[in-house]
């Protein structure tokens, strides 16, 4: 038997019960992981609430079709079917389950070969665990959606966040200018990671200074489209990868709209998993070129509150799941 984190229709956290289930057995071609740890995104949500509603045709229309939720996971392979050939017995891997089903929030999870990737040695489990759905997300943003360039001026609105975090190192490895904007209390983590500029947005309003950028990234959207539309270059790029509601609703209604009538491009973004861009993150890990920034840890029997304390919108980086 293990423990794991379960829910049976959707809601709030209140919904989430830990119990005991039957420990997996891996098939032919899976890995059975022993999970030391795992991570809180906004797509935990999503499947938790089962909102907007259109998430529903994925992960069940009346109730959740999965019901361990948790994507990010990093621990220590315990078992392999006899098709596996990237991993052995003993050896650490960290990953996202979104693609498979899910189940992060247990002690042990049974998943396909590609859903890991090994786990560089310079960092903890915890560490490895904040990596995946954030740091992918920002790289896609940055690279695939903003087509990123070395020395374009960048501006990061929601830099201190889980994905923020991470945005501002990728887009500093690959030879941009960063600013980050976040409030006061933020101030030092964006230091610590390398910010070229930092904005205090209780102070400052970045659409009122002179500065305009080639690529803005909206990690927390807090401010209309046009306000973005402003701040940037003339051929600059916007991309909208979270915040509230009318924000989202904005860049999928105006975006392309705005986008015909200019030479500004304005978009939004939905991060896919990838198993080549985890390689690539694991890389500038290893290299010490990023690193997770990690704001609080909860135990498994606490992801309740771990979701209550995301739902804030306050946390300093990645909120991470100490499992065992």
């Amino acid at each position: 038997m293990l423990k794991a984190i379960m829910y049976k229709k959707y809601g709030s956290p209140d919904v989430l019960k830990l119990q005991n289930i039957n420990k997996p057995k891996p098939t032919d071609n899976q890995v059975l992981v022993r999970i030391h740890a795992a991570s809180v995104n906004y797509g935990n949500l999503v499947v938790l609430k089962g909102k907007p509603f259109l998430s529903r045709f994925a992960f069940g229309l009346f109730k959740p079709k999965y019901t361990i939720p948790g994507g990010d996971i990093a621990g220590q392979v315990e078992a392999v079917g006899k098709n596996v050939q990237q991993f052995q017995s003993g050896d650490k891997v960290f990953g996202d389950l979104e693609p498979f089903g899910w189940g992060g929030y247990a002690e042990y999870v049974a998943v396909p070969e590609e859903a890991l990737v090994p786990m560089p040695d310079n960092i903890s489990f915890e560490e490895a665990a904040a990596v995946p759905m954030a740091a992918v997300t920002a790289l896609q943003a940055l690279r695939d959606k903003g087509n990123i360039q070395s020395g374009q001026k960048v501006l990061i609105y929601g830099a201190s966040g889980g994905v923020g975090t991470f945005a501002v190192q990728i887009a500093k490895y690959f030879g941009a200018e960063v600013t980050g904007v976040c409030s006061t209390r933020n101030i030092e983590i964006l230091r610590s990671i390398g910010a070229d500029h930092i904005i205090d947005y209780t102070k400052e309003d970045f659409t009122q200074k002179t500065n305009k950028y080639d690529l803005i990234l909206a990690v927390n959207g807090y401010r209309s489209i046009f306000d973005y539309k402003r701040a940037l270059n003339p051929n600059g790029t916007y991309v909208m990868v979270g915040g509230k509601g009318v924000q989202m609703a904005q860049a999928m209604v105006f975006g392309p709209l705005l986008t015909l009538t200019g030479k500004k491009k304005m978009s939004s973004f939905l991060q896919r998993a990838n198993h080549g861009d985890l390689i690539f993150l694991q890389e500038l890990l290893e290299q010490g070129l990023i690193k997770p920034v990690l704001d609080r840890r909860f135990k498994l029997e606490e992801v309740p509150e771990a979701f209550r304390y995301f739902e804030e919108g306050r946390a300093k980086g990645k909120i991470v799941i100490t499992v065992s």
